[in-house]
Formats: C-alpha cells, structure tokens, sequence
C-alpha cells in the first residue's frame, strides 16, 4: 500500500508536469501567432486566416496521420477505455502519447474546435502506464487511473472531480485501497498546477453565485431539459461524423473537419479553438442573446463534426462553452421576468455542468466540479437540478449513452458493419471484471 500510493504520488507529479507541459506548447504557439499575443483570439483574424488556418492545418495533420503506423492513429479518451476497460492489463504506448501531445496541440492552435482535456486524460493515463510499467496488472491499473485523474485535477485545479471522473468516464470500480493512490495523484496534479498558475479558478466566476428564490426551481430543471436535448443532438452529430470518418483517409477527413470549422468560424469566429476566452465573457455577462445563440449552433456543428472525424482533440472544454451559452440564454431571458432571479453567470455555471454531466454521462463529477470551480455551496442545490433533469433527458428517456461509450463502440466496428445496440450492459462487465482482478 504505501509503495503503491508513493507510485501515485510519482505518477501525479509526472502526469500533471506533463499536463502543463501540453497546455504551455499551446499557449505559446498562440501568442507567437495571434492578433496581440492573446490567447484564442481567432475573432481578430482576417477571414481567409480563419477559414484557412484549420483547412491547412487539418490537411497537414491528415498527411501526418497517413505516414503513421495504424497503432500509432490510437489516441484520446476513447484510447484510454479501451485501455482501461476491455483489457487486462492497461497499456497506453509512449509512441501514441506523443502524436497525442504533438498532433492534439497542432489541432488546436490551428483553431479546429476541440479541447486540450481530452487529450490531458490520454497523456496521464499513459503517464501512469509508464510508471507501472514493472508492476502486476492490478497495480499498473491502478496507475494508470492515478495519472488520468491527475490530469483532470491539473487542467481545471479541481482534485475531487479528477477522482469522480475516473469511477463515471473511465467505468473505474471504487475500492478504498485503490483509490487512496488515486485521490493522492489527484491532490499533487492540482498541486502542479496551483505552482504553475495560481490557486486561482480555471474560469472567471462571481462569488456570489446562489438562487435567489424557490421559482427558479423550475427554470434549472428546464434547462436542464433543454440542455439535455442539445447534449443528444452533438452524441448524434458526432456519431454521425464518426461513421462518415470511418470511410474517409486522414487527410481528407482532417481537412473536411477544417472546412467546417472555417466556414463555421466565418459566421461565428468565437467557436474557433477551444473558446474559453469566450467563455469567461459569458460568465462575465459580456454576450448577447444573439451571440450565444450563435455560438451554441456554431460550437456544436464544429465540435460535433471535427471530433467524428478523428480529430485528435477533445470534447470536454466545446461542452462547458455550449452549457455555459445554453445557460447564459436563460440568465438573459428571465431578467425580464417579474420575479427574483439569479445573475446570468449563476444560469451560465450550472448549464456548463449540466451539459457535462449529459455528454459524459458524469454527473457526480459535473456537482464536484461546479463546487470546485465556485467554491461555493450555494450551487451544489441548483446544479443538482439541472444535472438530474439533463441526465433523465438524455439517458434514460432517449437511451443515450457516454459520447465516449458511442465512439468506442463505433471504433470497433470496421466500415459498413452494424453497431449492436446499447452494450452498456458489457461495459459494466467489463469494468466490474477487471474491478475483479484488482481484488
């Protein structure tokens, strides 16, 4: 035990350095290019930069990919679960963790709209594969948690939802004696981060974010539906755009990716990159009800379409921003309303969870997060909420799985065979057999 949790506490240190290693490679490229050395200021571009610069970076990326060997194309969260779940014994390749760094960095710095999260969770996990890399099979799974969660905790500072995360996204069973090396990985990631960029919140947020009386129950459970019927459209888009990615080369799949997110970016130049300076303008109350509805079809439409077709970025961050204007257009509207009401940031925060927790299926580590992240209590009731609303939605009354479950499945079936119907049943089986073999 205290041989393993010292290996979780190497693997989080690891994991986080790495983590921000990613996030400096992107933040520097951007200031060295963009209009006035800010990050993620596509929107001052000239539009043939905005249409060109994802359409030239997804063709160089594709031709990247087509001179890789095909075990070398295997990367993301969805590597990891596969990883995690359907073997027996994790084994993330350092060789595909640095096309992850490298190729998942080109991609957003070159403005298609895809996170840096995703990405985090696959360069921890295989951090941790590393680390165990002389250890049984229990202990080096064990690790290999250790460094996922390490990532989530270093890319938002938030240490809790890091281990949540794990037992949600990654189908990880809770086992006391496993996880005290996790939560202790988790704590040092956040840690790394926190040296590295202040204990300040990831995202720009009020202190007083609270609901103000009992008739906004009703608007946060209906944001909480409608958040839940956006989150099934981009499981849709993306499945879809998987499907079609399925018959395409890289090349050609990249470059159609980029097409979309330029002409996207033409109308709404926001959505480029991963957008979290627009983010924070909606949690600043800096954007209309036109701009946030633009910005939700336009990050949907070029999230959804860019992740289908493989890009190697993630979907994480387009969720918090989609949420977060999807929220925001309520905190607009109900201001005309003639009762009491919250500030448009409070409606904005927990329609960024809410749309988390429906995408990822994860809405314990959606509430942890938005605790985290606001460290305040005040919101743990109204997230609750809108989280529930939006899982019933999205899960249970339309049958949607993690966005994640549809694209493992979808990455084992060759072109033109059927998916089998929801296999949610053999992932947990899965998940609870290689709980087994850590016993």
């Amino acid at each position: 035990m205290i041989r393993l949790t010292a290996l979780g506490a190497v693997t989080g240190l690891l994991a986080g350095a790495v983590v921000l290693a990613f996030r400096w490679l992107i933040e520097a490229s951007q200031r060295a290019f963009l209009p006035g050395g800010q990050l993620g200021n596509y929107e001052a571009l000239p539009g043939w930069a905005i249409l060109g610069l994802p359409v030239a970076g997804g063709l160089v990326l594709g031709l990247f990919f087509e001179r890789l060997p095909e075990h070398l194309r295997s990367v993301g969260i969805v590597h990891a679960i596969q990883q995690l779940r359907h073997t027996g014994r994790p084994n993330l390749p350092l060789g595909n963790a640095l096309v992850q760094f490298f190729a998942g960095a080109f991609a957003i710095v070159c403005g298609h709209s895809v996170d840096r999260e995703g990405p985090g969770v696959h360069l921890g996990a295989a951090t941790g594969s590393w680390v165990g890399g002389r250890s049984d099979d229990a202990d080096s799974f064990t690790l290999t948690v250790c460094g996922a969660a390490a990532a989530i905790a270093a890319a938002f500072n938030t240490p809790l939802a890091g281990i949540v995360f794990v037992i949600e996204v990654l189908g990880v069973r809770y086992r006391v004696d496993r996880f005290i090396p996790v939560m202790t990985a988790s704590v040092i990631g956040a840690i790394i981060a926190q040296l590295a960029y202040g204990a300040t919140p990831t995202f720009e947020l009020a202190s007083n974010l609270q609901m103000v009386s009992n008739e906004e129950i009703l608007l946060l459970a209906g944001l909480g539906l409608v958040t839940g019927s956006v989150a099934v459209a981009f499981i849709a888009l993306t499945e879809a755009s998987w499907r079609l990615g399925g018959h395409l080369r890289p090349s050609l799949a990249f470059t159609l990716a980029g097409l979309a997110t330029g002409l996207t970016g033409l109308a709404v130049p926001q959505v480029l990159g991963i957008s979290y300076d627009t983010l924070n303008n909606i949690l600043n109350n800096h954007l209309g009800l036109a701009a946030l509805l633009a910005l939700i079809a336009g990050k949907l439409l070029a999230t959804g379409i860019s992740v289908g077709l493989r890009v190697p970025g993630g979907l994480i961050g387009p969720s918090l921003v989609i949420g977060g204007a999807l929220g925001g257009v309520l905190g607009v509207m109900v201001q005309s309303l003639a009762i009491p009401t919250s500030s448009e940031a409070f409606y904005a925060v927990v329609g960024m969870l809410a749309m988390m927790s429906a995408v990822l299926r994860a809405p314990l580590a959606a509430l942890m997060a938005l605790l985290e992240l606001t460290a305040n209590p005040n919101v743990i009731f109204p997230g609750m909420v809108a989280v529930v609303s939006a899982d019933v939605l999205s899960r249970q009354l339309l049958g949607r799985e993690s966005i994640f479950e549809h694209v493992r499945r979808l990455a084992e079936v060759r072109p033109g065979e059927r998916v089998s119907g929801d296999d949610g049943g053999h992932a947990a089986e899965s998940s609870s057999r290689q709980g087994e073999r850590d016993d």
